[in-house]
């Protein structure tokens, strides 16, 4: 493997304000929210998952999306996305003016009929209002395709069901979409050709890498995706989330630990390290544990020496 194959810099999305705190059972008050997303911004961040407009009945955590969303003090230049199951959720992030909204669907008939109770292509077909809506308003639309390597339920998922999910969501109009190992059991080769099936619908532009760390390969699926030329990847600070549909799947991979190996292969990604790490270790003291970043560990260590 050579360097000058890989992209020269990459521009990472930290999910760990929405995706890494919406399961967490204790609430968390939006003025700590607010402080992430700020220490984040602050450290280099320039696209940062921010809340969700879902049911409070379904996910508490992300009750107070309007708060969250109007504390935020806005930097130039920084991408805020919000999730929106549906019309309604949309409206309501309307009033908060996100510069993206995420829609999602699975990649496995079993994941989409246990998580949102109907089939693949009736969940994006319900999506399609929602990102038109989206557009017209002039707002961004990315898709999350999730169980893309495996499902809790149906085990290994052909790239061909890969394909087909990005056919549905570049269908109704989702400018970019995320490949996501949602429960962190994909290894290179079958991350690389779950990419490699979406590429038959979006360029590599338009494509990003999510990967979970359940069995410790995320970092491994980082590199594969480099190598085919993915230059936009999702990541948790402080290794925050989980999957509350996928029994024993671990957080999102740190976003401490992304940036590591990339400094170390010479790829740029404008974050500035060490603000990383203090912003995971604000988080992680607030949830009263220590971080989810093995990078962090080691450099919070190095400090106290």
């Amino acid at each position: 493997m050579t360097l000058q194959n890989l992209p020269p810099q990459v521009r990472l999305i930290d999910v760990g304000p929405r995706d890494g705190l919406q399961n967490e059972k204790q609430p968390v008050p939006a003025a700590v929210k607010i402080e992430l997303v700020h220490r984040l911004q602050a450290a280099g961040l320039k696209e940062i998952e921010v809340t969700s407009y879902v049911s409070p009945k379904w996910v508490p955590q992300m009750a107070d999306n309007h708060e969250v969303m109007a504390g935020i003090t806005r930097q130039s230049g920084v991408r805020y996305s919000v999730l929106t199951p549906n019309l309604k959720g949309f409206e309501a992030a309307l009033q908060d003016k996100p510069d993206e909204i995420v829609v999602f669907g699975a990649a496995s008939e079993a994941f989409s009929q246990k998580n949102i109770n109907c089939s693949i292509a009736e969940s994006i077909e319900r999506f399609a209002p929602v990102v038109q809506a989206a557009l017209a308003a002039g707002i961004a639309v990315r898709g999350a395709m999730s169980c893309t390597v495996g499902c809790p339920y149906e085990g290994d998922i052909a790239p061909e069901r890969v394909a087909y999910l990005a056919g549905l969501m570049r269908g109704i109009g989702v400018q970019r979409v995320d490949v996501a190992d949602t429960i962190g059991v994909g290894t290179p080769r079958r991350v690389q050709a779950a990419i490699e099936a979406t590429l038959a619908h979006y360029d590599i532009d338009h494509i990003s890498g999510h990967f979970h760390d359940t069995y410790g390969q995320a970092l491994s699926n980082t590199l594969a995706a480099l190598e085919l030329g993915v230059w936009n990847f999702q990541s948790s600070v402080a290794g925050l989330g989980g999957c509350p549909y996928a029994k024993g799947a671990t957080g999102n991979v740190a976003t401490e630990d992304v940036v590591y190996l990339l400094h170390g292969m010479g790829i740029e990604t404008g974050i500035d390290l060490d603000a990383l790490v203090d912003a995971g270790q604000f988080i992680s003291e607030h949830l009263g544990r220590p971080s989810g970043s093995r990078v962090a560990r080691a450099l919070l260590s190095k400090r106290r020496g």
